[in-house]
C-alpha cells in the first residue's frame, strides 16, 4: 500500500482451508494416477491405453484446475484486480485445454474399439459440463476483458458468472463420480461387490472428489472471505455511480 503499511492479513481460517483444498487436490491426482497405474496398466496415447488419458485429464482439468481457478480471488486478496483476473482466466483456459485432450482421448479410444459414444448419463453430464464451461469462459472473457464493456453491464452479468462458476464446478465433480462408477461396472462388475482393492481405491477417489468440492465450495461461499475491493476499485465504482446519477438527473442527455 501507499503508506508502506503491510497488507492486511488473510481472515482467520482462510489459509488453513485453502491449504486443505490443495492437499486434497494433490491427493486426488495421486489417487487417480495410482488407480490407472496399478489396476488399469497406465496411460498412453497411441495404444489401447488411450482411454486412460480421459479420467486423468478430467480430474486434472475439470476438477483440480477449475477449483484452483475459482479460489484465485480468495487467495490473491490484495493484488491488483487485473492480474488476479488474468490468472483466473488463464487457469480456466488451461483446464479447458486439458479437458479437451481428455475428451478427444475417449472419442478416439471408442472409435478404435468400436464402442458407441454419448449414450450414458456420465457422457451427457460430462459433455454438458464441458460445453457450458467453455461458454462461461468465453462470456467471462467478453464481459470482463473487452475494454468496450460498460461497468453497468459487467455489474449485471457478474452474479450469473459467479453462480454458474460454482454450479459448473459441482456438475464437473458429479460427472466424474458417474464416470468412476461406470468404469468400475465395465471393468470389475463381478468382483466389485467383494470390496476388491481396485473398487475401494476408486471409491476413495470419489470421496476425495466430494471432499475437495465441499472445501472449495465452503471457501467460495463464505461472505467474510470474499475479496475486499481495493481503494482504486472503490474509487472507480464511485466515479461510475456519480456519473450514472448525473446522467439520470440530466435526463440521460449527452
Amino acid at each position: 500500500s501507499m503508506d508502506g503499511a503491510p497488507p492486511p492479513a488473510s481472515p482467520a481460517g482462510l489459509s488453513a482451508y485453502v491449504a486443505v483444498s490443495q492437499l486434497l487436490g494433490l491427493t486426488l491426482l495421486a489417487t487417480t494416477g495410482a488407480w490407472l497405474g496399478r489396476y488399469r496398466d497406465g496411460v498412453a496415447w497411441d495404444s489401447p491405453l488411450q482411454f486412460n488419458v480421459h479420467p486423468l485429464c478430467m480430474v486434472l482439468g475439470m476438477v483440480f484446475l477449475q477449483g484452483d481457478a475459482l479460489l484465485v480471488y480468495r487467495v490473491f486478496r490484495h493484488e491488483a484486480k487485473r492480474s488476479t483476473k488474468a490468472l483466473h482466466a488463464l487457469l480456466h483456459g488451461l483446464a479447458l485445454v486439458i479437458a479437451l485432450v481428455g475428451i478427444i482421448a475417449v472419442f478416439e479410444s471408442h472409435r478404435t474399439k468400436g464402442i458407441p459414444n454419448m449414450y450414458s448419463l456420465h457422457s451427457w453430464c460430462g459433455m454438458a459440463a464441458f460445453v457450458l464451461y467453455l461458454l462461461q469462459w468465453l462470456l467471462g472473457c467478453g464481459f470482463f476483458f473487452l475494454p468496450g464493456t460498460s461497468f453497468s453491464l459487467r455489474s449485471r452479468y457478474k452474479p450469473q458468472h459467479v453462480f454458474f462458476g460454482i454450479a459448473l464446478f459441482a456438475l464437473s465433480i458429479a460427472a466424474c463420480l458417474l464416470g468412476i462408477t461406470e468404469m468400475l461396472l465395465f471393468n470389475i462388475r463381478d468382483s466389485y461387490s467383494h470390496f476388491v482393492p481396485e473398487g475401494v481405491l476408486a471409491n476413495t477417489l470419489g470421496v476425495l472428489l466430494v471432499a475437495f468440492g465441499l472445501v472449495v465450495g465452503y471457501v467460495l461461499t463464505r461472505d467474510d472471505w470474499k475479496r475486499p475491493p481495493l481503494a482504486e476499485e472503490l474509487a472507480l465504482s464511485m466515479d461510475f455511480k456519480t456519473l450514472r446519477e448525473h446522467e439520470s438527473s440530466s435526463g440521460g442527455s449527452q
